[in-house]
């Protein structure tokens, strides 16, 4: 129960911390709720790395499918992506989850059980 309840909050507090600080704030509320609801290091990563993950794979998704997938497009085509935005929403995602993922661990292994 506590995996889940710190998927929900990572997601959550990870989609508000932006609004009013910078980008990278996620990485900052992600490391608060690990520290705060503490687990094991893997469960640790997990959690940051799933909750993020699915927000910005969703959020960037949402975005993507508005602009009638323009911009992520040509995103693609600028990079080695072949033109798949698919592609780029995936690798957009998993940056995100890194980070979180990260701040998790690291959050787990400075406050040890």
């Amino acid at each position: 129960m506590k995996f889940f309840i710190s998927i929900v909050l990572i997601a959550l507090l990870g989609y508000a911390a932006p609004l009013y600080f910078p980008w990278w704030s996620f990485a900052v509320t992600s490391f608060v709720v690990l520290v705060l609801i503490r687990q094991t290091p893997g469960k640790s990563f997990l959690a940051g790395f799933t909750g993020l993950f699915l927000l910005w794979g969703i959020n960037a998704f949402w975005l993507d499918l508005n602009n009638n997938h323009l911009l992520a497009q040509k995103v693609a085509v600028i990079l080695p992506l072949g033109g798949s935005a698919m592609l780029l929403i995936f690798i957009t995602a998993f940056m995100g989850g890194l980070v979180s993922g990260f701040a998790g661990l690291t959050a787990s292994y400075m406050v040890k059980k």
